[in-house]
């Protein structure tokens, strides 16, 4: 007899959460001031992801309706590009380099579930944005992933196994297209 799902026995297993009202706090401000799309200051921004434990390098570009899950996650680099709609749901560790772009809607997905558990348990794992890479619009970065330096994944593409330095990737999953040459 085979087994079936079971999503009432869901468990979060080794997953670390923070403190409820700070997980609560962070949701409302988040809703209020990162994913609202008509608050566009930066600067009030980073000032507000930095309260919360993200650790940003100078020169970010943080553009309107952007949604940071735990930003005491959250590592950012020097001189990067976060695009509207971009989603870093990281439930694990993001850690983004200089000179990274996320493109619009692009997403870093920190978590995923084990379909073959009837609990359906949680899988984390953190992904790595090395320097100079690029996610292109409407592109997603999977649990565990890395992204070496340059590499580029290109618009709607899927990245659920590591990207080489200066590969140029697409598709879904994505794959090895060509390289980039920087002029």
């Amino acid at each position: 007899m085979s087994k079936k799902v079971e999503l009432n026995k869901f468990d979060i297993g080794n997953f670390k959460r923070k403190n409820m009202l700070i997980r609560v706090s962070w949701y409302f401000l988040n809703e209020l001031f990162l994913k609202n799309s008509f608050f566009i200051w930066q600067f009030p921004k980073i000032i507000l992801l930095k309260s919360f434990g993200a650790k940003i390098g100078i020169g970010l570009v943080l553009k309107p309706s952007v949604n940071i899950k735990y930003p005491w996650n959250l590592k950012i680099g020097n001189n990067c590009w976060i695009g509207e709609n971009v989603w870093i749901d990281n439930l694990d560790k993001v850690i983004i380099s200089d000179n990274v772009c996320l493109s619009q809607g692009s997403m870093l997905l920190c978590g995923n579930h084990d379909f073959n558990k009837p609990a359906f348990d949680l899988i984390t794992g953190e992904i790595r944005l090395n320097e100079g890479v690029w996610v292109g619009a409407k592109s997603i970065v999977c649990p565990g992933v890395t992204l070496e330096t340059n590499s580029v994944l290109a618009v709607n593409s899927v990245a659920s196994k590591n990207l080489l330095k200066n590969g140029v990737y697409r598709g879904n999953p994505a794959i090895l297209v060509t390289y980039r040459k920087i002029s």
